[in-house]
């Protein structure tokens, strides 16, 4: 089963980690709370199918 971030438009492939990452900036306390799933879901959360997505990276 896919994670909801699999389908976030703030989702991005990043070539130097070579992974998936987050490209929205966190500050420490939102972070802290969503890594150690205190929080109910991620604020910044928005869907974006494949075709949304590809439009976005080009």
């Amino acid at each position: 089963m896919k994670s909801c971030c699999e389908y976030c438009m703030f989702c991005e492939y990043d070539d130097e980690y070579e992974g998936m990452i987050c490209s929205v900036n966190f500050d420490e306390d939102e972070l802290l709370r969503f890594v150690n799933g205190h929080g109910s879901s991620c604020p910044y959360f928005r869907f974006g199918d494949e075709y949304t997505i590809v439009r976005k990276q080009n």
